[in-house]
């Protein structure tokens, strides 16, 4: 197994060497750790949840939209390395069901899979989660915030996924409901710590904004 970690942190660098979106390489290092902490807890199966997180992604439609579909980059890697096509097909479930799609988000029926998109989920909040909120808004040239542009709730998967919001909007419109869409009860509680300190930011900026400190 050490081998085919070893390979899959050198593909996911190479993929993510120019990132600039939050989507980097770093942040798929975050997430594979956070994730083996999280299934150590859980009992998870130790290999699946490694690989998982390691490549969730690598087929993700905003950042590989022609590879989506079929996890073709995914699939690709670990048929490469050898691994059974019924290994495959759960890793490539796991991560097929990580992303918050808004009301059409998946709680995955797995421990693996809870464990992953927890972790996934997790470095949307928190202090890394405001720079990651912030460096994707610039990457797709949006605007930080605009009073006069308010946040839309309750968007579906289509919805969501074609909707270009301000930043600030961003943390009504996905961030701010994480913590409750948690499945593990430490990921529960590393949630709830990073998003006060969000709100406190959010809270800080918005005064700023308005010049009342």
């Amino acid at each position: 197994m050490g081998q085919i970690v070893d390979d899959a942190l050198a593909f996911v660098k190479d993929a993510f060497c120019d990132d600039c979106s939050g989507h980097d390489y770093f942040h798929t290092l975050r997430v594979y750790n956070m994730a083996v902490k999280l299934a150590e807890q859980e009992h998870a199966d130790l290999d699946i949840v490694r690989l998982a997180a390691l490549l969730h992604d690598v087929d993700d439609i905003k950042l590989s939209p022609e590879t989506y579909a079929n996890q073709d980059r995914a699939a690709g890697f670990l048929r490469a390395h050898g691994v059974s096509e019924t290994r495959i097909k759960t890793i490539c479930g796991v991560i097929g069901v990580v992303s918050f799609r808004g009301s059409d988000s998946v709680t995955p029926e797995t421990v693996e899979g809870k464990c992953v998109q927890d972790a996934d989920r997790l470095d949307a909040l928190g202090a890394i989660g405001i720079a990651r909120a912030f460096a994707y808004g610039g990457s797709r040239s949006r605007v930080m915030y605009d009073p006069e542009v308010k946040p839309v709730e309750n968007m579906n998967g289509e919805q969501y996924q074609n909707h270009c919001a301000t930043t600030v909007n961003h943390f009504y419109e996905k961030l701010f409901l994480l913590k409750d869409l948690m499945n593990t009860d430490t990921a529960k509680k590393i949630a709830e710590q990073r998003e006060n300190y969000m709100k406190r930011y959010l809270a800080e900026f918005l005064k700023e904004w308005d010049g009342m400190c």
